[in-house]
């Protein structure tokens, strides 16, 4: 006689839970085959499936490459590095072009990053501003 049988307890992979969990046998394929398992935790039914059996797939061995990216500080530092010439003094009067070092009474240090209308987008150490200029 077979140890499996309708209503004993077995081992199944949950396909619901993703985990190996106790089932109770719910339908026999033959007298050796369990056909369907009623899942203790999650309260489905499923298809049995042996857990030795389980591995999970791998899609593909592709692996992408991620663009690095950078905090707003270590751009700061980067781009402070790579500067060269005087800081100017920020004002609303000040004309400032893309690369410029900039000295900001409230924000410190910062480097031109683009001309947006009459606006300059400034890179300071702990942030990006978009600040008026050439008034």
């Amino acid at each position: 006689m077979s140890k499996y049988a309708a209503g004993k307890e077995v081992v199944s992979y949950c396909t619901k839970c993703k985990l190996s969990l106790g089932h109770t046998i719910v339908s026999m394929k033959d007298a050796s085959t369990i056909g369907k398992v009623h899942c203790n935790t999650c309260k489905t039914t499923h298809v049995f499936k042996d857990p030795s059996q389980n591995t999970k797939k791998v899609k593909g061995t592709k692996t992408r490459a991620r663009k690095k990216t950078l905090s707003v500080a270590e751009l700061w530092t980067e781009q402070i590095g790579k500067a060269e010439g005087k800081a100017k003094d920020y004002t609303i009067r000040g004309n400032f072009d893309v690369g410029d070092l900039i000295n900001h009474k409230k924000f410190g240090p910062g480097i031109v990053q683009a001309h947006i209308d009459d606006k300059v987008e400034i890179l300071f150490q702990h942030e990006i501003k978009l600040l008026v200029h050439n008034k």
